[in-house]
């Protein structure tokens, strides 16, 4: 039976492959899709968002909810990896939608009318996550299990010396989820970092022919260039198609339960992902922090689950 999952993405270009994979992945059913801000401001990812599912267009259209800007603001941009628009400037026509569901709202709408079976895939800041939490407060007992790419093991962060992006960008929506009373897996930067996507990956998907190889170069050229301008690297990290591969395979993963906090007032600190690793903890929240995934098998199943996608769509 496939997994009834709920998608809180802040597409960027990795989330929207992540997209275009679920949708047609016949191990999952997609219950719910949700934008926050991240990698764009809430308003773009909320766009880009219905701008996709527009283009893949399903026989079945999934409830959609859009998140609005963090209490504190989205403290930065990354438009210059992903491009003005997030997508690497691909056109994609969009309808102007009269009225926009608010994404905690359809979290919890989603969650309740089948408590207990909805999976929690979230790719971006925690931002909609905590605010549903917060609206309803029974939810963590309905919640069966959450997913979350974000956090360190060490400490080394990617957006400040000390802290994850995902995290970084909303820590006081981070620490609500993480603390709260619920299944959650988290998997941080030092397993997906390792997992990069490259020109030779992007040969092994269908060509411009297909609707969807057209749409994958469109995005992914611009970020090659721009990983390779930016931080010198040949490639893009593919952090959230990792987490939808844990996700739906889990069996690719090993996990150790951690107790895990965020600091949120720190000066240099912010956002960091603080674990107790002593003997004795301070606090006992049981998060499963993923610690080792099979690297070649992830990818593969990627490259696969893309190609599948891509050929489905024609």
């Amino acid at each position: 039976m496939p997994k009834k999952i709920l998608l809180d993405v802040d597409p960027g270009v990795v989330d929207a492959m992540a997209l275009c994979w679920a949708f047609f992945d016949p191990m999952v059913e997609i219950a719910g899709i949700t934008s926050v801000g991240g990698n764009v401001p809430a308003p773009v990812a909320a766009k880009n968002l219905q701008a996709i599912v527009e283009f893949i267009d399903p026989p079945r259209l999934p409830r959609m909810g859009f998140g609005t800007v963090p209490d504190e603001g989205l403290p930065s941009d990354y438009r210059h990896v992903h491009g003005i628009d997030g997508l690497g400037g691909t056109p994609l026509p969009v309808a102007e939608l009269r009225s926009r569901h608010p994404a905690e709202k359809v979290i919890c709408d989603i969650i309740r009318d089948d408590p207990e079976n909805v999976i929690v895939i979230a790719m971006g800041p925690l931002t909609n996550i905590a605010r549903a939490l917060i609206l309803d407060p029974e939810l963590p007992r309905m919640i069966r299990h959450l997913y979350i790419t974000g956090g360190t093991l060490n400490a080394r962060g990617n957006v400040t010396p000390c802290a994850e992006f995902n995290i970084y960008a909303d820590p006081a929506a981070a620490k609500t989820v993480l603390l709260a009373p619920f299944t959650k897996t988290l998997i941080p930067l030092e397993v997906t970092n390792p997992v990069m996507f490259s020109y030779s990956d992007l040969e092994q998907l269908p060509g411009t022919d297909f609707k969807l190889g057209s749409l994958f170069r469109s995005m992914l050229i611009p970020a090659f260039q721009a990983y390779r301008q930016c931080y010198g690297i040949e490639g893009i990290h593919i952090h959230d198609l990792v987490t939808y591969a844990v996700a739906v395979h889990p069996e690719l993963a090993e996990t150790k339960e951690l107790a895990v906090d965020v600091e949120i007032e720190g000066q240099l600190t912010r956002g960091m992902t603080v674990i107790d690793a002593r003997p004795i903890p301070e606090w006992t929240n049981g998060v499963d922090v993923v610690t080792k995934i099979n690297e070649q098998e992830i990818l593969r199943e990627i490259l696969l689950g893309l190609n599948d996608a891509a050929n489905q769509m024609e």
